[in-house]
Formats: structure tokens, sequence, C-alpha cells
């Protein structure tokens, strides 16, 4: 090769090399100056995405710092489609293999699908499609189910609850008769399509395996052997309802169970935004769903509540996922004032309880923050906006070791009563001072830890053990009511300490004629002779408190009733029944007739007088404590999420006062001291305790309730308990439960005081 060949082929080489640099360097001017922010943007907009993270709920504590419910770390599965692929056999492509690990790790999936697993394929619900009830009016009115909702909008069926148009007003026309049948053939008269035409009936419902069919075709699950059903039936050729080719049904019912549960989502039938695939899912699972790479499936560590207890079940509460109506009114909650609602529609909030009389308190502050994604929907980075700030730590007025002892006497000792027709019983301890709850058992009650579970299995139980009977169940207070009739008849000045009245046994103020008559006279046909007011109460004489109560009247007696808090709100923060106090406007109102002689079923806590074990609780609190009445609690304090400081501070609320005259009241102690001490099982305590019984007439094909009040120590009142027993019969059966009570709390109490409270600031 010449020098001049070689310079030129170098020369050649060069230009060409210029050429291809120049060229490379005007593409990335071109990307890079010209339309870098614009690709800019499109990529930011592309791969980035803003997330809100829920903060961690504060915990639950009692009184004494023992930890009731906290959080537990899991990881959960989720699934966004978006990033599945283009088409929907590519989605369902990700989701068969997702199917598939969770079935060789034994992992249950989220499946609410109303059709049983297996086939041959049936409905688990009776009615799937629409549920039938009747309205105020006795009308009967037919309501799509989640399902129906989603079948009448992806028209696999038509709406079951609506009436055909022509059918409303007037009835459907005529089948057309053959002469005007042949006048349309032959082209006389009106036109075929114009003649009155018979409605069709309407289409019946698909049975199970024939929406399942229907659901695989719209969600394309097949294999490769399905039959295009159009062509099919075009050719007359038979399709099976489910027409899924070579799949198995097993795997086309559980893509089916999947793709119902994003299409719920999807098509806003059901409110919450995200699916979430699996819970708690352990560390076998996640290595082989993340060895599979699986577009769009996302695992993320997230929290639920935790017991650490079993009992006040009721008190405590349960978090979930907000329903359509609580969002109605979450979306408003703004209380930073910022503008932004403080919650998102697929939050979990307290349902019951603490859990959501405190919400928010516990509910803490979300946090912000942004992810990026490559193109295969991998999270690639991560940068917070805000960090979330956990919920406040909850102290409540419970003594849970109290709780639990009284739940487990109840359980034990309701069921032996001698009435062989106890239901359900609930048992209040209050702080005499303060009102704060430190026990509101109840019999039965369930296991919070497993709620659904309970739910399904306990829902139908005649005795309702979901029933919070403590706050919510309604009883008449029989003779525990009598130191409010008492009471008033001493301070209105129609008797005094000393007044004595001579029980006759039938009370004939009226008429002889079904007069009223003291208990005794109707068991025995005696009397208690000429009683004061702390021997009524002792001995609970019915004629002595007729006479007082006909004395005092109906509007004073219920004046006094409500000011010791019979028939009004307690204050307490947990949902609570209000009941009512008897008398002519209630029973007007019911449609009934008032009589003046009905007073004397009030005085002795019967009539129409319906109260809470809360309430009686409360009420004998305001009596011993010298008649403050106040308001009834269980929230004692609120501390930060690191315990550094006390953010709220419970402060005593005073909702009524009565001021008792001091030998009126110990009148009235002392007859439920010697009615105290007049019971074995009290008098086994070492100290004096003063106590009333009650039972109620239900009807006169049961059993009463049986009702019990007590307080102690005497001298200076520290605690009440109340207890209710539905059907329990005698109120004096129930003394050795409340015996058992106060002597558990008094012997335990240096116990409690010597050990320090968990998480307790040191100041």
């Amino acid at each position: 090769m010449n020098t001049k060949q070689f310079h030129r082929r170098t020369w050649a080489i060069v230009l060409l090399l210029a050429l291809m640099v120049t060229a490379m360097g005007a593409n990335l001017y071109d990307l890079q100056i010209n339309n870098g922010e614009s690709y800019r943007r499109q990529t930011q907009k592309k791969v980035a995405e803003e997330q809100t993270v829920p903060a961690a709920r504060g915990n639950l504590y009692d009184r004494n710092g023992q930890l009731l419910v906290s959080n537990k770390v899991i990881y959960e599965v989720r699934l966004d489609t978006k990033l599945m692929g283009k088409d929907q056999s590519e989605r369902n492509a990700v989701l068969m293999a997702l199917i598939q690990a969770a079935r060789a790790e034994g992992v249950e999936w989220t499946d609410g699908l109303p059709i049983t697993k297996t086939a041959p394929f049936s409905f688990t619900a009776s009615e799937p499609y629409f549920v039938t009830e009747q309205d105020n009016e006795g009308n009967v009115v037919k309501t799509l189910t989640r399902l129906g909702r989603l079948c009448v909008k992806m028209k696999w069926i038509e709406d079951p609850t609506k009436v055909p148009e022509e059918t409303k007003e007037s009835p459907p026309p005529k089948e057309p008769s053959f002469l005007d049948k042949a006048k349309a053939f032959f082209g006389f008269g009106k036109k075929a399509e114009e003649l009155p035409q018979t409605p069709k009936a309407p289409e019946p419902l698909p049975d199970a395996e024939g929406l399942l069919g229907r659901m695989c075709e719209s969600f394309s699950v097949k294999g490769e052997g399905a039959l295009d059903r159009k062509k099919a039936e075009k050719n007359g050729e038979t399709v099976p309802d489910l027409n899924i080719g070579s799949m198995s049904k097993a795997d086309a019912r559980a893509m089916a169970g999947v793709l119902y549960e994003l299409y719920l989502r999807s098509k806003e039938v059901y409110i919450a935004t995200e699916y979430v695939f699996a819970t708690d899912v352990d560390i076998d699972f996640i290595s082989r769903v993340k060895e599979l790479d699986l577009p769009g499936v996302d695992i993320q560590p997230t929290t639920i509540r935790q017991y650490h207890t079993r009992y006040a079940a009721h008190l405590l509460g349960r978090v979930a996922q907000m329903d359509r109506d609580e969002w109605a009114y979450y979306k408003t909650v703004d209380e930073d004032g910022d503008g932004v609602p403080d919650y998102q529609m697929n939050n979990v909030v307290g349902k019951e309880g603490a859990e959501l009389a405190f919400e928010s308190y516990l509910r803490g502050k979300s946090g912000v923050r942004t992810v990026e994604r490559n193109t295969k929907g991998k999270v690639v980075a991560e940068n917070w906006i805000t960090e979330p700030e956990p919920g406040d730590n909850v102290i409540l007025t419970l003594d849970i070791g109290l709780q639990a002892y009284v739940e487990n006497l109840l359980a034990d000792a309701v069921p032996k009563l001698e009435s062989e027709e106890t239901e359900g019983a609930a048992c209040v301890v209050l702080d005499v001072d303060t009102a704060e709850v430190l026990v509101a058992a109840n019999y039965p009650t369930f296991d919070l830890a497993n709620y659904a579970a309970e739910l399904k299995e306990k829902g139908d139980d005649p005795l309702h053990p979901f029933l919070n009977r403590a706050l919510s169940g309604l009883y008449p207070p029989g003779s525990t009511f009598k130191m409010i009739t008492a009471i008033a008849g001493l301070e209105e000045g129609i008797i005094t300490p000393k007044s004595k009245i001579k029980d006759e046994g039938r009370y004939t103020y009226w008429s002889n004629t079904n007069a009223p008559q003291c208990w005794i006279y109707r068991q025995y046909r005696g009397n208690h002779g000429m009683v004061d007011v702390a021997k009524a109460i002792e001995v609970s004489c019915n004629y002595f408190m007729f006479e007082v109560g006909r004395q005092v009247g109906i509007e004073k007696l219920d004046e006094y009733a409500a000011h010791f808090g019979l028939g009004e709100e307690t204050g307490v923060e947990l949902g609570e029944k209000t009941g009512v106090v008897a008398g002519p406007e209630f029973t007007e109102s019911q449609g009934g007739t008032w009589y003046e002689g009905s007073i004397t079923s009030v005085a002795i806590g019967q009539e129409s007088t319906q109260v809470t074990p809360l309430q009686l609780a409360n009420y004998i609190a305001t009596l011993v404590n010298g008649g403050t009445r106040h308001a009834a609690h269980f929230l004692k304090e609120t501390k930060s999420g690191d315990f550094s400081e006390v953010t709220y501070q419970y402060e005593p609320q005073v909702l009524d006062s009565i001021d008792i005259k001091d030998e009126n009241l110990e009148a009235v102690k002392v007859g439920m001291l010697k009615m105290a001490q007049s019971n074995r099982a009290f008098q086994a305590l070492p100290f004096q305790a003063g106590a009333k019984t009650g039972s109620a007439q239900v009807s006169a094909q049961t059993e009463s309730n049986a009702v019990f009040v007590c307080f102690a120590p005497y001298d200076d009142p520290e605690i009440v308990v109340a207890i209710a027993v539905e059907h329990g019969g005698s109120g004096g059966e129930l003394a050795s439960i409340a015996a058992d009570v106060l002597s558990y709390y008094f012997s335990s109490k240096e116990t409690r005081e010597e050990i320090p409270a968990e998480n307790t600031l040191i100041r």
C-alpha cells in the first residue's frame, strides 16, 4: 500500500468518525438542550408517584400501665394491574402465577366471591344477587348485594330489583289477534313491529356455574381449547356454561375470585381503592414471589392490631377499613385546617369501643413519600416529603386485672344461679369520687382477636354475646330505686329520718280492688309493721315507698331520678343507651294511659323505668359521695408515641349536683349498711359495706331480672359495684358475686400500688 492511499483511507475514517460524533452531539443537544425539560417532565410523570403512608396507631393501656392493644408488623401483598401488562391475558398470566405461588406455600388470599371454590359450583349465600326486606311501611324492598351491583354494571344480568316500565302502571298489552297478524302479513293495517307485543318474561338469574361462565368470558379467563361463544352459538353449537377450554375449573374459579375483588373496586361497587391479595404472609412466600419477579405485585410491611388480653372485648373495640357511610364523615375531618382531609377513603379507623371513641388521639398523622419505578414497575428510589407521626398512647381508667376477675366470676357464677332462665349479665365497678370506670364486664363475651370467626360462629346466638350490656343493656332497677324515693321524701320534708309508717300489706289509698302489695304480704301474707326510712331500705318495704312516692308526686320523683342520672347520659365516651324513667309523658308517648296510682310502681323501680348498669353505678356513686354526679369516663390521659410528654389529662366533669342533708344521707346509708350486714357473703368481709337488692318482673311467664348495688368501705366510700342479670330471679342471689368483687379489689389494692406502672413518666 503506498503512502497516498494510506492517508486517503485515514482521512476517510477520521471524516466518518467526525460525522458520527457530530450526529451524536447534535442528537444529544436536541435531547438535553432543546427538549430536555419536556422529556424530564415526561419521565417523572411516568415513573414517579406520590404515596400516603399511614402512621402507626397509638397503643391502649390500662390505668396501671398494662399494655392492652399494640401494633404488630406484618407483610401484605398488594396488586397494581396497570403494571401487569397491556391486555387482560398478560394480567391474567401474572395473577395465575401468583395464585399458584400462594397455593404452593399454603397462603390464603382474599376472595369474597360467594361461590364455592370447588366444582360442582354453588352459591354460598342464600340470596346472592339481592336481599329482600321490609321497609317501615311493610312494603317488600329488594336491595342489590355487592355481587348483584357488579353483575348489573357488567351486564351479566338485568337488575332484578327493578320493575319493568311497561308493567308499572298498566297491564301488559294483549296478544295480537290472528286477523291483525294476517293484515300485517299482507301489508294491510299496522306493520308487524307496530302491533302490541307481549312483554318478555324476565331472564332467569344464572346459577353459580352459569354466572361463573359469564365472569370468565368477561375476564378473558380461558385456556387454549376455549370456544368462541358467539361463533359457536351462530353455528348452532352447544356452548357449556363454564367455557374455559384447557384451564381447570379450580383455576378458573380462583382467577374469577381475584378478578371479582379487583373489579369491585375498579367499578366503584366497593369503596376500598386497593385490593390486598393476602395479609400476614411469611418469608417463604415472600421469597417465592420475589424469585418470580411478577410485575404489579408489591409486598409491603404494614401493621395490624395485636391484643395482649382476651378481656374487655366490648370496651377495647376493633379497627377496620372505613365503609361508605363512614367516609361521608371522615372526608370532612381537617383538624389542622390546611384544607386537606386528614383521611383517605381506604384508611383503617376505629369501629367500636375505645378504638372508635379515641380515634382522634390514636390515629396519628400520615406521611407522604415519592416512589420512583422503572419500566417494569419495580421501585428504584424512595424519598420522604413528610414522615408519618405516630398516634398518641391512650391510658384508660380500666383495671384489667379486676376486669378479668369479674368476667371470669360472671362466667362461673351466672349459670349456677337458682334461676334456670338466666341469660346475659353485666357488672360495673366505678370510682366514687371521679366516676372512673374500673370495670365494665359483660357475660357472655367474645374473643376480640378472632372477631371475624367469632361473628360467624356467634352472630345468631340468642344470648347476644356482642351486646355491651354494661353500657347499653336496659333493665328495670327494681328496689334499687328505693333510695331515690327515700331521698326525695326526706329532702322535700315529706318524712324525716325518724318518721315511721305502718306497713299494712296492701296499699288501699285509692281502692281495695287490685291494691298494690308489699312483697312480704304477697309471699307470706305478712307485713313489716312500723318502719322508718332506714328500716324500709333494710327490709325493702314496698308499702313505705308507696306512701312516700304518692306524697312526693311523680314530677318531683322524676326530678330526683334525673339528678341521680337515671334516664340521662352518663357522659361516658363509649356508646351508651340513656334509658327512661317512667312518667305520664313517656307512657302517653307510647300510646298508653297514665293513672294516678301508677306512681306506686315508679316508687319501687317498676313501671316503664329502664336503666343501664352504668347508670345504676353512677347513681349510687352520686348518692354516697354526697350528691355530686360526675361524668363517667374511660379516658384517664394520653401520652405521646415515645412517652416523652403527657398530651392530654382528663379533667373531672360535674354533670349535676344535689344538696343532701347529712342526716338524710346517713339514714339512707344506714339502711343499706344493715341490708349488707344481713347477708352472709358481706358478713365475711373484713370491712363494712352498704348494699341494696332489686328484682323486676319482666313478664308473668319468666323469672324477674335480678339487680344488686353496693359500695365500700362504708365510712369512706371508694368504689361502687352494680350487677344486673337477665332473668336472674332475686337480687339477693347476686350478693356473693358483689362481695367477691369487693374482696378482690381491696385485697389486691396494695399489690397494685406497689408495682410501678409501665411507661410512666418520672417527674
